[in-house]
């Protein structure tokens, strides 16, 4: 998982989109180009980069005649997937509300789109993996998955690192069947994936055992309260002057 400084400043970023994020260059619409084509950068080498993603969506609101609904689609595909950072609702924050293009030459298909972005979000966060997987194979999402996620390299391994980060810390062990409909795999490819995890799976019983961390391991707190008698008395004195 990134830290919040590499979250800040990916290791990635070049120098140029460094100084254009960092500096008021970020506020030139003449540099939206360069933001766009470093955005499809990382959709094809499963790069990230939210504040440059961000950046674009603050050019959009200043110069709605650059809007572009395919990048912001992308945009938000990209920080769908940013948990625990709140990437999806900061990018959802900078977007404006656009008239109806539904009857014109080329309608813009992020109305239709967002709300299944958003739900699909929204399970994601509630750790509803198997309804996740359900909406994005459905035919409601066929638009989604054909014309941009199929595109977004490594998009669905993705979700499937968020699944990972919401499980290491809360199962010792789990069954395989329950990890297939969460990961949306089976048979061989799922046990490949969970070898390169380092999950070993019990072939008798089914049950993934997940390496020990800080989280999932219970461990006893003893909890030692130091009363002195001053501090004692002051309570009693007080108990009775209310009373």
């Amino acid at each position: 998982m990134l830290s919040a400084a590499e979250w800040a400043t990916p290791p990635t970023r070049t120098e140029l989109i460094e100084n254009l994020v960092s500096g008021v260059d970020r506020y030139n619409p003449n540099n939206v180009g360069i933001l766009e084509d470093y955005l499809y950068h990382q959709i094809r080498s499963q790069e990230y980069d939210c504040l440059a993603n961000l950046a674009i969506l603050k050019l959009y609101q200043f110069n709605p005649d650059l809007y572009n609904p395919d990048v912001v689609i992308n945009i938000l595909i990209k920080a769908l997937t940013a948990y625990p950072f709140p990437d999806f609702n900061l990018c959802i924050s900078l977007l404006d509300e656009r008239p109806d293009a539904s009857n014109s030459d080329d309608p813009d298909p992020l109305p239709s789109l967002l709300p299944i972005l958003t739900s699909l979000y929204n399970l994601l966060q509630q750790c509803r993996f198997p309804a996740f997987w359900e909406l994005y194979k459905s035919d409601k999402a066929e638009s989604l998955r054909d014309n941009y996620t199929v595109e977004c390299v490594g998009f669905e391994d993705s979700v499937r690192d968020v699944v990972i980060r919401a499980v290491t810390p809360a199962f010792k062990r789990i069954g395989r069947d329950r990890l297939s409909l969460y990961l949306n795999l089976t048979g061989d490819d799922l046990t490949a994936y969970l070898e390169k995890l380092g999950w070993s799976i019990d072939q008798s019983t089914g049950v993934a055992t997940i390496p020990s961390n800080p989280d999932n391991q219970i461990v006893s707190t003893v909890v030692q309260e130091n009363i002195q008698l001053p501090q004692l008395s002051k309570i009693i004195a007080h108990a009775q002057a209310v009373a």
